[in-house]
């Protein structure tokens, strides 16, 4: 099937109808954006309001209850949706907003609790999400926070003997545990920890997160292919399964923002030849839809066609990283499973196109890859795609008191679970308002968001 009859496709889906917003007739046509921008400034002021209301200093607002929920640890709230707003406030112009949340950061955020957290998600939401509320704001407080978080994130690196960190570690001890990880866990660190390298002076940060990919890269296969699951102590592989998907996802995008932000070659050379192996050794085409599905790694055998909703950011990577024919295919087979289902479901198999997993957690990538896209080609079907996208959440997942995850995207309507996660603060929102808004916070030509869509590069003060 042409692209062409992709989109046909897709217009066919658009005049059946339903209770979803579909993208009817993809084009280059420039239409007035204002008005969504507006709409999503307004959504998100709401929700943000709600939880200022409700659940100042907490990581989670229950969105249908209006409770609190933590994330990292039980008991031990350390702000994670207040922290992953910040940058994204900035950039909506909610001056007096981002002035209550680095209040509060300043007045109670305190990292010294004696309990283990993961260091992956500490890193990309805490220390990313200071580190981008300080480069907007050019509050010194904030990177001085940023700083703590890291600093007490090290011992999972320097007490390993491979390099590769431990999952967890205690911010208050020091204690590292878990050397069972993967590819995502010991290679999503150069952006934050570079950037503060580059603030700080102190190039411990960056290359102890260089060595981590390092010691990945040096064992793939000779198909040129990584296995996602690695043992921190032994630096053995666990498994023999590839995938784009998580949880091997954010390792290869780390390693084309490595060589973005800091212009590192060795980066760009591991980058290059991966990608290279994945398009030539997983790539595949069904019913004329470009997939990646996971194969073995020694062996190139598909081990499965489910596909992850997560893996939708590999489009937007591509067309990045000059791959823009293939990141354009690998979205218009996202996009005909949104508008097939409205919601994109965690996972679809899609040699059948069925839902494999129903439930949606507000997953973000499909619009991440569509504004990446968008930078890429200047293509307005790209903007139309994330503004169903976000039409489709709003209907099924807005509530008493925020957006909610879906337990059931098929459901007539979709179920709703009293969870809104951190990432929501960070990343699709700030998707829609700078593919929408055309701010002038934002230096469209020559900006940085990492995968939590921290603003690291970029800010117009």
């Amino acid at each position: 099937m042409s692209r062409r009859s992709v989109l046909r496709a897709l217009g066919a889906v658009a005049a059946a109808g339903g209770m979803f917003a579909t993208t009817s007739v993809p084009g280059s046509a420039r239409r007035d954006w204002k008005p969504v921008a507006d709409a999503v400034r307004e959504e998100y002021l709401w929700a943000w309001r709600q939880y200022v209301e409700r659940a100042l200093g907490a990581d989670h607002i229950k969105p249908i209850s209006g409770g609190r929920g933590d994330f990292f640890v039980e008991g031990h709230s350390v702000g994670l949706s207040l922290v992953e707003a910040v940058d994204t406030l900035w950039l909506m112009e909610a001056d007096a907003e981002v002035a209550r949340a680095v209040q509060w950061i300043v007045d109670d955020l305190d990292f010294d609790i004696d309990a283990p957290f993961q260091v992956f998600e500490t890193n990309i939401r805490m220390v990313g999400g200071l580190a981008a509320a300080y480069h907007c704001t050019g509050d010194q407080r904030l990177l001085e926070r940023a700083k703590d978080v890291a600093d007490r994130l090290l011992p999972a690196f320097t007490q390993s003997p491979t390099g590769l960190p431990y999952r967890y570690v205690n911010l208050a001890t020091g204690a590292v545990s878990d050397p069972e990880t993967n590819i995502v866990e010991i290679g999503t660190y150069i952006a934050e920890f570079g950037v503060l390298s580059q603030w700080t002076g102190d190039n411990r940060y960056y290359d102890l997160a260089k060595r981590a990919m390092r010691v990945a890269y040096d064992k793939r296969t000779e198909l040129g292919l990584l296995p996602h699951d690695i043992n921190a102590e032994t630096g053995q592989w666990r498994n023999r399964q590839a995938t784009i998907g998580p949880p091997g996802d954010s390792y290869y995008e780390y390693l084309w923002d490595g060589y973005r932000l800091f212009g590192d070659p060795e980066l760009k050379q591991w980058y290059d030849t991966l990608t290279d192996a994945i398009l030539s050794k997983q790539a595949e085409r069904h019913d004329g839809l470009l997939w990646f599905p996971q194969v073995d790694a020694f062996t190139g055998e598909v081990l499965s066609r489910e596909q992850s909703v997560l893996a939708g950011f590999y489009a937007g990577l591509l067309a990045e990283s000059g791959h823009v024919v293939e990141g354009r295919a690998y979205h218009d087979a996202f996009n005909l499973v949104q508008d097939r289902f409205g919601v994109i479901p965690t996972f679809v198999d899609y040699s059948t196109m069925t839902a494999t997993r129903v439930d949606n957690a507000l997953r973000p990538e499909f619009a991440d890859s569509a504004l990446m896209l968008w930078s890429a080609t200047g293509d307005e079907v790209f903007r139309e795609r994330a503004h169903t996208h976000f039409e489709n959440m709003v209907a099924t997942s807005k509530t008493t008191y925020g957006f909610a995850s879906l337990t059931d995207v098929t459901a007539k309507p979709p179920s709703q679970e009293d969870t809104c996660p951190g990432y929501w603060w960070s990343e699709q929102m700030k998707y829609y308002w700078l593919l929408f808004s055309d701010t002038p916070r934002l230096d469209y030509r020559d900006n940085y968001l990492s995968t939590e869509a921290n603003l690291l590069r970029g800010a117009r003060r």
